[in-house]
């Protein structure tokens, strides 16, 4: 299993849109969108969970691709080395 981040989602994009958008590549275990508090509008980022080689094919498949005019740049997620105070 695999947490991957997606970055540069448009404004518009749903829980469901990205789901499906990952789907056609496998399973995903787990989706954590960053929306905006007041609106709901995605901020631009999310993470899935995938199972490893499906995630690897997906990032492969999507990263810079273009989505609603924006492009994405999708990775495997890294821990940050110094944790926020």
């Amino acid at each position: 299993m695999i947490t991957i981040d997606v970055r540069g989602l448009p404004r518009s994009m749903t829980e469901n849109a990205l789901q499906t958008l990952f789907a056609s590549h496998g399973k995903v275990f787990g989706l954590r969108m960053s929306k905006d508090l007041f609106n709901g509008e995605c901020k631009g980022f999310a993470e899935l969970k995938m199972e490893g080689h499906e995630g690897r094919q997906a990032i492969a498949a999507l990263d810079g691709s273009v989505h609603e005019g924006s492009a994405l740049r999708v990775s495997v997620h890294s821990e940050r080395k110094h944790p926020r105070r």
